[in-house]
């Protein structure tokens, strides 16, 4: 397989937001210019720590405009899969790292009439792009923000500068107090929504919009991989004549990935459609959103990702 492209960045900055949260901004290891994202655009990262290398997928939440850097934020999970934990406790300030091209899986639509955005936690992120570009342009839009009550500030903060272009409203007690259906209900014709959060709040947009009438085409999400932990099994893959175990805490991908295959991946989290293949034996459970009903029915292929055996054992095409 041909790796994809990639770009040497360096750590111009390591700014905390809050007790597990720090932004980083990224600039050109040897000078010039980045390419120019998309609002809702993510990058993929390569972290190496010894022998081990780590890949994660963060959207970029510094406006497009500003080639001369790239901005993320990432969470240090308490589940550290390895690259919150990397970037939290071991990255400094200097060190160069590898970055895919910006891939965009959540644009925003020209056609819409009026932009509704609902974030909830670090789903934040993609969102803070489309941000920068609706108040640029002058385009109608609301914003709700859920988070916990500690760090209602913190949001608040990177919330302010667009508090003048739209309505934006940070609900601090998460769920507990959030009128969804209200919310979704009183949007004028035309308007679309984007949520990025827990899968459960994703889950829930959507299945309440569409109870309401709101055509599909108009409900958009953004799934970082939050799902890809499960009971371990194992998986043969057949062209290589390798068999890898995948632990409770680990992705398929991340297995396959340890077991030296450079299998291609984008968005890490079940919904570019790049790292599908092809089951040979064995049942998978499906958690992602990029197969239809139909391919995931027939157990033909399996998203690596995110997705999981249902038995103890998986044969692939790989």
């Amino acid at each position: 397989m041909t790796a994809a492209p990639t770009l040497s960045v360096r750590i111009r900055e390591i700014e905390p937001l809050g007790a597990s949260l720090k932004r980083f901004a990224l600039e050109p290891a040897h000078g010039g210019e980045l390419p120019t994202p998309a609002p809702g655009a993510h990058i993929l990262l390569t972290l190496r720590d010894g022998g081990r290398v780590m890949k994660n997928a963060y959207s970029l939440v510094s406006p497009a405009a500003a080639r001369d850097r790239y901005e993320i934020i990432v969470r240090r999970v308490a589940q550290s899969r390895g690259g919150s934990a990397f970037l939290h406790q071991q990255a400094r300030e200097g060190d160069v790292i590898d970055i895919g091209y910006p891939v965009n899986l959540f644009p925003l639509q020209a056609k819409a009439r009026k932009h509704l955005l609902i974030g909830g936690g670090i789903g934040i992120t993609p969102l803070l792009s489309h941000l920068h570009l609706l108040k640029a342009r002058g385009l109608k839009f609301e914003m709700h923000q859920l988070c916990a009550p500690e760090e209602a500030g913190v949001f608040e903060a990177l919330l302010a500068p667009y508090g003048e272009a739209g309505e934006i409203l940070v609900h601090g007690t998460g769920r507990a107090r959030f009128d969804l259906a209200g919310i979704l209900a009183r949007q004028p014709l035309g308007t679309h929504v984007y949520t990025c959060g827990p899968r459960t709040l994703m889950e829930a947009v959507a299945t309440t919009a569409s109870a309401l009438g709101w055509p599909a085409g108009k409900i958009h999400k953004e799934s970082f991989g939050e799902n890809s932990g499960g009971l371990p099994f194992k998986a043969m893959l057949a062209r290589s004549g390798i068999e890898v175990e995948v632990g409770e805490t680990q992705s398929l991908l991340e297995a396959v990935e340890a077991a030296g295959i450079d299998a291609p991946c984008l968005c890490r989290g079940g919904a570019c459609g790049e790292c599908k293949v092809s089951v040979l034996e064995g049942e998978v459970e499906h958690r992602d959103d990029f197969l239809s009903a139909e391919e995931k029915a027939s157990q033909g292929a399996i998203m690596l990702c995110v997705s999981r055996a249902r038995g103890a054992r998986l044969v692939l095409d790989l």
